[in-house]
């Protein structure tokens, strides 16, 4: 019995190094923009993977935000009728309906496994659209506006078909 012993442990580290070598990476991403009326604007998320099926399932009315990724603004930013106050942020969306989302900001942080309270969300000018390719994990960024928020800063959060650009600017 004790001879297997040593070829078992080694059988069960080859395994467990071979899972962290095919295991699928996550990274931490942090972005640091000068947005056009002066402001910082610290993105910082999480790449997790993309599951449409939570954001198909998810009530109409709802905020999603995978793994509460965090926008910090150094002033106050004047997004068309919106002001957001300098301060931190959870970046998520608001479903409307099937295909019609809404970009918004919750000050602060949420609490796990519960509902933000709706009257603090700051919903932003927003486009979205299905068109834009696919990605595997979530992408968010903030890159000059197309379309109807042509001309502004955008933020924009890419999950597998799901894109949607936010004005902040």
């Amino acid at each position: 019995m004790n001879r297997l012993r040593h070829p078992v442990y080694g059988l069960c580290l080859v395994l467990v190094g071979a899972g962290l070598l095919l295991a699928h990476p996550h990274f931490n991403k942090t972005l640091i923009v000068k947005l056009p009326g002066g402001a910082d604007a610290t993105l910082i998320y999480n790449t997790v993977p993309a599951n449409e099926t939570h954001a198909k399932n998810a009530a109409v009315g709802s905020f999603v935000t995978p793994r509460q990724p965090k926008l910090k603004l150094s002033a106050e930013v004047k997004a068309g009728a919106v002001t957001i106050p300098a301060g931190e942020y959870v970046v998520g969306v608001i479903k409307n309906g099937d295909n019609d989302w809404t970009m918004a900001l919750y000050p602060g942080t949420i609490q796990r496994g519960t509902q933000p309270d709706m009257s603090k969300m700051l919903k932003l000018e927003s486009e979205y659209s299905t068109s834009a390719g696919k990605s595997g994990h979530l992408l968010i960024d903030i890159a000059p506006g197309e379309g109807k928020l042509q001309g502004k800063a955008a933020l924009i959060v890419h999950f597998g078909s799901m894109h949607l650009s936010g004005a902040l600017s």
